[in-house]
């Protein structure tokens, strides 16, 4: 009854609704699964069960997953991950988020669980601000982003541990959790027990004290996107006087918020960097300031806005091949590829339906160029991707390394932007094909929004 008590307390999840579980046949999100069915009934849960294949006994893992679903009644998708790239950690939360988003998009779910615990949430916060400065650390794990939810967040991981315990549901515990290998481990290992033995509740304190700082940094924010306008082209803009006027603390989160909008990603904003822009704000001649990753703030006539490292200092990704179905990994964004069924109707452009009679078996993804036409959905003729780059308003520093999906010489889709009406689906499609993108900064724990 507790699972299903912090299931339905937390706001998350309602009534009726649909959605996946991710499962990795650990106690949490066992206990995540067992408390969803409880609350909604096993005809509106499905859990998602990624196997790695990086312990000779994963397998073991899909078994325990595979007797969960049964014994509670609960449809089990299994996914093979396939050949590990990069940072292990990185890679299979990329892996097992793509799959999740592309099984809710399928099926029309409403939301995207994992089983994070108070305890989770911790060690993150834990671990970010030993390895970063700032506030965003303190903002890790949030309750709700775009689909993805985490509804056990007020449990700690003893008590579901114990409340799986007692449904007798198996489960299994990942040796690796443990390693003092991984920096996560240590953590749980070392500085997690000692906080307990300092205070039993220290958990229920730092999640007492994100709760007030998530309503401070939303009173900040809002009076940071106040003092972003439009300038130049319609790219976002913050006038320098009302750099000087407002507080520190304020313009730093607008200046946040100024990257955000141009570039649809986010930087560190420290004190020392946002009282440069104030001061430099407050000459005549104005300045620039590198925040990194190749992005600076302008300053000068009145206005500050972001740039971007000129176009041959950027480093663009050559053209992937995206096979169907499947996903690759284009310069940060995660495109994903599958059949449908039955035949949907057309959809753009933040995801793309489009025939695959026209794609074949692969499409090519790579940067915009200028030249580039495509002809959107319902009009006759072609258009520039630059002019519908412009007319959707995205700034022009954004517009250098925008991906687009090319078939057959022709450009098929411009994620956010449009869709070819000549590869549309139509009523006589035998062999619909859904395409995906996530821009970066959007994988794992950011957004899990339909498309872009």
């Amino acid at each position: 009854m507790k699972l299903e008590e912090a299931i339905l307390e937390s706001g998350l999840i309602d009534s009726g609704s649909d959605g996946v579980a991710l499962l990795s046949g650990g106690p949490d999100s066992v206990g995540l699964v067992s408390g969803l069915v409880r609350a909604l009934g096993p005809d509106h849960v499905v859990a998602l069960h990624v196997n790695y294949g990086l312990r000779s006994d994963s397998d073991l893992d899909q078994e325990a997953c595979e007797a969960v679903c049964a014994r509670l009644g609960v449809e089990l998708v299994t996914i093979r991950a396939g050949e590990r790239q990069g940072n292990l950690h990185d890679w299979a939360r990329t892996v097992r988020y793509r799959e999740a988003s592309l099984l809710a998009e399928r099926l029309g779910l409403d939301w995207i669980a994992v089983g994070h615990t108070r305890t989770d949430l911790v060690e993150t916060l834990l671990y970010r601000l030993a390895s970063s400065p700032g506030t965003r650390a303190l903002r890790a794990m949030p309750a709700r982003r775009g689909l993805l939810v985490r509804p056990l967040l007020s449990l700690g991981r003893l008590e579901v541990r114990r409340a799986v315990e007692e449904t007798g549901l198996p489960f299994v515990d990942d040796p690796s959790n443990l390693d003092p290998a991984f920096a996560r481990a240590r953590i749980r290992t070392g500085a997690m027990p000692v906080l307990g033995e300092v205070n039993p509740a220290f958990e229920r304190n730092v999640l007492r004290t994100l709760a007030e700082l998530e309503e401070e940094a939303g009173f900040l924010e809002a009076e940071g996107e106040a003092l972003i306008g439009e300038g130049p082209n319609g790219q976002p803009t913050i006038a320098t006087a009302g750099l000087l006027q407002a507080d520190p603390a304020v313009v730093r989160h607008a200046l946040r918020q100024l990257v955000r909008a141009t570039f649809g990603r986010e930087v560190p904003v420290s004190i020392d960097r946002t009282a440069l822009v104030i001061e430099l704000a407050g000459r005549p001649e104005g300045g620039s300031i590198d925040f990194g990753e190749g992005i600076r703030i302008e300053i000068g006539s009145g206005l500050a806005l972001v740039e971007g490292a000129p176009r041959e200092a950027l480093s663009v990704e050559g053209p992937r091949e995206l096979t169907i179905p499947g996903a690759v990994d284009w310069d940060g964004w995660l495109f994903g590829a599958e059949r449908l069924e039955p035949v949907p109707a057309p959809r753009g452009p933040d995801v793309a339906t489009l025939d695959r009679s026209g794609l074949g078996d692969g499409v090519a993804v790579r940067a915009w160029r200028p030249g580039d036409r495509i002809r959107p959905l319902g009009m006759k003729g072609s258009k520039p991707v630059a002019t519908l780059m412009s007319e959707k308003g995205l700034p022009r520093p954004r517009r250098t390394g925008w991906p687009v999906v090319e078939a057959s010489g022709e450009i098929a889709w411009v994620p956010g932007i449009a869709v070819s009406e000549s590869f549309r689906v139509r009523r006589g499609t035998a062999d619909p094909v859904l395409l995906t993108a996530e821009p970066p900064g959007r994988q794992g724990s950011s957004d899990l929004g339909r498309g872009t």
